[in-house]
């Protein structure tokens, strides 16, 4: 049964982990590009090191993907935001469809 339960989070993981990074490809512009690879790869990491905690099944191994998801869990937003900030004050083109901030609007 564990071995069935490992392995639907494995997979689940890698499948996720692949579609960010088919949304890595498609998507038209650097935020939204930043957003898909911010929440799929967490959420994939998660999973994958879910699973290890299960197979594995012991207080080390479960005390260190704990902490691990947690420092990504904190990290990966900050890190997510300060790349869209870096975008935006660099003036990197963003995508046509999308309304113009609020400080252009008022221009």
């Amino acid at each position: 049964m564990i071995e069935i339960v490992v392995g639907v989070l494995l997979i689940l993981g890698g499948l996720l982990g692949a579609l960010g990074s088919l949304g890595l490809l498609r998507m038209p512009d650097v935020l939204i590009r930043m957003h898909a690879s911010t929440k799929i790869g967490t959420l994939s990491t998660g999973l994958i090191l879910a699973a290890s905690a299960i197979w594995f099944w012991d207080a080390g191994v479960t005390a260190r993907v704990v902490l691990v998801v947690l420092f990504l869990l904190m990290t990966a937003p900050i890190a997510s935001h300060m790349i869209g900030r870096a975008a935006v004050s660099l003036g990197v083109p963003l995508f046509k469809g999308r309304d113009a901030p609020a400080d252009e609007a008022a221009d």
